[in-house]
């Protein structure tokens, strides 16, 4: 497993590629993330990515992040694949489950989501959570979570955030 460029975004040109940053910009401006500080980037479609530094104000009383922040990473990273592939309507989690491995206390976190089954309304998507503590250290697996989504009757082009990126490329 290679560290993989979160913030990168992906190469200019073609729907496809604007999709997933307008995808990115989607998760950027969802009001839920400020709080976090995490970082989404879409590199090519039914993958993506979820990076963010570990922050002691998520810690339980035991001294080590809650386990709902690793949740909720493996979640965006997961949507995020499986939204990459559907580009007319939004997706919703329709369930997510999660396997914490060790804690976490210190360090980076990478949560990374691949789509492994598509259907017309269902994508079912595996993640995979990594933490380096020491800057250059090595990547320790602490969670790994699997997610389904279903096509959802609302458009993507009715979020402004989505919508703006989108009319970009049209200008």
């Amino acid at each position: 497993m290679g560290w993989w460029a979160v913030g990168g975004g992906v190469a200019a040109g073609g729907r496809g590629a604007r999709h997933r940053r307008a995808l990115e910009a989607l998760y950027a401006g969802a009001p839920c993330q400020g709080p976090h500080g995490h970082r989404v980037c879409v590199p090519r479609a039914g993958e993506a990515e979820c990076a963010g530094e570990v922050r002691p104000e998520f810690f339980h009383a035991a001294g080590a992040l809650h386990g709902s922040c690793c949740w909720k990473m493996l979640d965006d990273a997961c949507f995020f694949a499986a939204q990459s592939l559907v580009e007319g309507d939004f997706v919703g989690t329709v369930s997510f489950s999660c396997n914490l491995l060790r804690p976490v206390t210190k360090g980076t976190l990478l949560a990374l989501g691949r789509v492994v089954n598509r259907s017309k309304a269902v994508v079912t998507c595996e993640g995979r959570l990594y933490n380096t503590a020491e800057p250059g250290g090595p990547e320790k697996l602490v969670a790994h979570g699997q997610g389904t989504f279903m096509r959802m009757a609302f458009p993507l082009e009715d979020l402004p955030a989505y919508r703006d990126v989108m009319l970009q490329g049209k200008l």
